[in-house]
C-alpha cells in the first residue's frame, strides 16, 4: 500500500498535518511519499493507492498561489480507483472563508475519479492533542477504504 501526502503551507501549520498524516498512515503499513505542492506533478498520484492534500486557504477563500498548476492538473488526472483525503489547517477568523480550499481538493479529486476514502478534516491553526487524534482516525479510514476495495 502506497501513499502520497502534498502539502502547501506557509505557516508550516499544513506541513505538520502532513507529517501527522504521514506518520499515522506509516503507523497503518503504507509506504508514504511527503512532498510539497509547487514540487509536485499530479501525474506522481498514479504511483500511489491513496492520495492526500493538506493545504492552506490563502485570505478569502483563496487556494494556495504556489499550488494553482498542481489543483488544475487534478481534475484532468485519472485517479480511478486511488483513495483520496484533504486535511487543511487554517483560521476560523475567516468565518464563511474558513478553509474553504478543503472543498475545493475535495470536488477537484472527485472530477479526478478518485474515492473519498475520509471526510474533509479542517483544524483551526496548529494542530494540538485533539486534532493529532482526529487526523489518526483521518488516516485509518483511508486504510480502511483502501482495504475495503482492494480484498
Amino acid at each position: 500500500m502506497k501513499a502520497h501526502v502534498v502539502f502547501a503551507t506557509i505557516t508550516g501549520n499544513n506541513e505538520d498535518l502532513a507529517d501527522i498524516v504521514t506518520e499515522g498512515l506509516e503507523d497503518l503499513g503504507a509506504d508514504v511519499t511527503e512532498t510539497e505542492i509547487s514540487q509536485t506533478d499530479t501525474e506522481e498520484l498514479l504511483d500511489a493507492d491513496i492520495c492526500v492534500v493538506c493545504a492552506y486557504t490563502y485570505d478569502e477563500g483563496h487556494l494556495p498561489e504556489e499550488g494553482l498548476d498542481f489543483f488544475d492538473d487534478l481534475k484532468d488526472t485519472d485517479l480511478s480507483g486511488k483513495i483520496f483525503g484533504v486535511a487543511g489547517s487554517g483560521d476560523d477568523f475567516y468565518e464563511d472563508s474558513y478553509n474553504t480550499s478543503v472543498d475545493k481538493f475535495i470536488e477537484q479529486f472527485k472530477k479526478a475519479n478518485a474515492i473519498q476514502g475520509a471526510k474533509g478534516i479542517k483544524i483551526n491553526l496548529e494542530p494540538d492533542e485533539d486534532d493529532i487524534k482526529i487526523l489518526d482516525e483521518f488516516s485509518k479510514n483511508l486504510v480502511d477504504e483502501y482495504n475495503k476495495n482492494n480484498r
